[in-house]
């Protein structure tokens, strides 16, 4: 199987685990991590005192020094766009971090940028490979629930998120783009079906007191082609002291039956006194880690495996199959185009104050 060379663009919050998994992939000799790219000279500093690979400030002089075969895009939402199409354009297979993009312009250009340069494209909705939706998908795929008719999802972030983490472009974000875009491609996914129709409305309140002019909350309900309707309810306003950083799930509803899912209480819970809050849940299906023979940190979750998944998918094609001819969970442009067509009819009705059809 031939070995990609991959670099990292992005190296903060998220980034730090494509560096993970990028790390253990050249410990097996699946991969080799080249180089991580960050315009964030203290933050290169940092990860270089954790993992080995070339440094960079530029990812333009990166892609042009370097013989990458793959590069992971994990810069703010808003700034995927120009990287991607640089990457395309210099022959180098892509995961870009979710959304693809925030226009569906941007998206369109993106997925042209790949298609012309015939380089694999994707994007890092890691939901599909949470092993509990994967077991929904197959009983959906079989009838199991009948047709579906209507249901819901949810996402909600603790306020340190847009406050803390995301400060510098929380304002350019949303809890729709930020976390809303993971449910939108995940249930149209399990679904098998295309958005239609949206209707949304928003909150703002807490976030622009505090100087961040963004989205509290939105809700919005998506009808799909299939005739299912879905509410999609986000916010990233949930208080400090709430037990997780992240609280979601979903539920179907069809025909024969129903289908529930608590993505983030997994049975797991701790209390201790040095924690804030004192009572934590936790989610070790998303990420855990574990310590090899040599006691090396091994990373593993479905926030790992999407992104292994997208290195052994480039493997494939550097030993001569067609892109063509690739079948499996992985999202594609294509994917990200309709997930951010939701994102960006939901950010529409709520400014219209009015149903949006989704135009194709």
């Amino acid at each position: 199987m031939a070995r990609p060379r991959v670099g990292v663009i992005g190296l903060g919050r998220f980034g730090i685990n494509h560096l993970r998994c990028y790390r253990q992939m050249t410990w097996l000799g699946i991969a080799e991590l080249v180089s991580g790219c960050d315009l964030n000279e203290d933050l290169l500093e940092a990860r270089l005192r954790e993992f080995r690979f070339k440094p960079y400030t530029d990812y333009r002089e990166m892609l042009e020094r370097e013989k990458l075969d793959a590069v992971s895009v994990v810069t703010p939402d808003h700034l995927h766009r120009e990287i991607v199409i640089e990457c395309a354009n210099s022959k180098v297979h892509v995961l870009c971090e979710k959304p693809l993009d925030i226009t569906v312009e941007g998206c369109l250009q993106m997925i042209e940028a790949a298609k012309r340069n015939g380089v694999l494209l994707c994007v890092d909705f890691h939901k599909r490979y949470d092993e509990y939706h994967q077991a929904l998908k197959r009983k959906l795929d079989a009838g199991e629930f009948g047709e579906i008719q209507y249901g819901y999802a949810y996402m909600e972030d603790r306020i340190e998120v847009p406050r803390d983490w995301l400060r510098a472009w929380a304002h350019a974000s949303s809890p729709a783009w930020f976390l809303g875009i993971h449910y939108y491609d995940l249930v149209r996914w399990l679904l098998n079906s295309d958005a239609v129709e949206v209707w949304a409305k928003g909150a703002k309140g807490k976030l622009s007191s505090i100087g961040i002019d963004t989205y509290d909350s939105i809700t919005a309900m998506v009808r799909f082609e299939n005739g299912a309707t879905v509410c999609f309810q986000t916010s990233w306003i949930l208080p400090d002291g709430f037990e997780a950083s992240v609280n979601q799930g979903l539920r179907l509803v069809g025909t024969l039956g129903v289908a529930e899912c608590d993505a983030q209480d997994r049975g797991t819970r701790t209390c201790s006194e040095m924690d804030l809050p004192q009572q934590q849940t936790h989610n070790p299906a998303f990420l855990r880690y574990r310590y090899d023979s040599l006691g090396r940190e091994v990373w593993e979750g479905y926030g790992i495996a999407s992104i292994a998944d997208f290195i052994q998918t480039v493997s494939l094609i550097l030993d001569g199959v067609s892109i063509h001819e690739l079948k499996g969970v992985f999202a594609t442009g294509e994917d990200g185009l309709e997930a951010t067509r939701i994102a960006k009819a939901i950010h529409e009705s709520i400014i219209l104050g009015t149903t949006v059809k989704i135009e194709r």
